[in-house]
């Protein structure tokens, strides 16, 4: 989640909104990324879809079966999708997002009954730096 924090900066440092993600595979980060969406002029380009992409590429196949996401705040439905079509084991994330937050939060995408992949979820890992990450940012903005 360190390495998930540092994106979230580097992405700040960026003027993206500050969200940073790391897949780990076999005990390895096979990937990691920030928020690109205003660089890279592309609303998919969400820290997790990044990840997501580059660690499907790293090990040359579309299913990470096995990989873990960590990100630093809960994942839209979006990012929650792609997770499942990745079939990911597990996702491990910071802070809840009450306004976008499609694993518990506003949806439970993650665990549906009514999809054919389940996600293991363990929310709240260094939650407080996250949450203070996204703070700064925003009241820098104001």
């Amino acid at each position: 989640m360190r390495e998930a924090l540092a994106e979230a900066r580097s992405a700040a440092a960026r003027g993206e909104v500050p969200v940073g993600a790391a897949v780990v595979l076999d005990g390895k980060i096979i990937s990691r990324a920030g928020n690109r969406t205003i660089g890279d002029c592309d609303p998919s380009a969400h820290a997790e879809i990044i990840a997501l992409r580059e660690a499907a590429q790293s090990i040359g196949n579309y299913r990470l079966l096995g990989a873990s996401l960590y990100v630093t705040i809960e994942p839209c439905a979006m990012c929650a999708g792609a997770m499942i079509q990745a079939r990911l084991a597990r996702l491990i994330y910071g802070a809840d997002d009450p306004k976008a937050g499609a694993v518990r939060s506003c949806f439970s995408i993650l665990d549906s009954e009514r999809l054919n992949h389940r996600v293991e979820i363990t929310p709240g890992v260094l939650a407080p730096e996250a949450i203070a990450l996204l703070q700064e940012f925003f009241a820098a903005r104001r």
